[in-house]
């Protein structure tokens, strides 16, 4: 499966399956990523539901000027 990018509330972030488990990354600004500890999405998520359990979870995050998470090709 191909990694699925995503702009969360203006953080890049990084999100892989690895055989049943989805593995979730921080993308710095030279590319380079480290896994990110704090954010866990359960096996039964399904891609396409991705998006929204994000914003759930992450939903502090939003601020005036970043107060979405799109799926983003960078």
């Amino acid at each position: 499966m191909p990694s699925l990018k995503f702009d969360v509330f203006g953080r890049k972030v990084l999100v892989e399956r690895s055989g049943d488990r989805w593995e979730v990354f921080y993308v710095g600004s030279e590319g380079k990523r480290r896994r990110a500890e704090d954010i866990f999405i359960p096996d039964m998520v399904l891609e396409d539901e991705l998006e929204r359990y994000l914003a759930d979870l992450c939903h502090e995050w939003a601020t005036p000027g970043n107060p979405n998470v799109v799926r983003v090709s960078w």
